[in-house]
């Protein structure tokens, strides 16, 4: 019986508010929030889901489900 190795990726969205001059800034911090663990995207509201599936000869193309 084959094996196959199933890739399921999910994109969600969660919204936060950050006060700046300038988007650069907004970013900077939305960034430096994110790596430090600020803010964090759990639930998050699921907006995407996508599964391809591996076999060791081929991988299909990602499709949503």
């Amino acid at each position: 019986m084959p094996l196959y190795r199933i890739n399921i990726e999910e994109m969600i969205v969660y919204t936060f508010e950050v006060e700046a001059d300038s988007e650069d800034e907004a970013m900077e911090i939305a960034v430096d929030n994110y790596n430090s663990g600020i803010f964090v995207l759990e639930p998050g509201n699921l907006v995407a889901k996508q599964m391809s599936i591996e076999t060791d000869e081929y991988t299909t193309e990602w499709f949503e489900f």
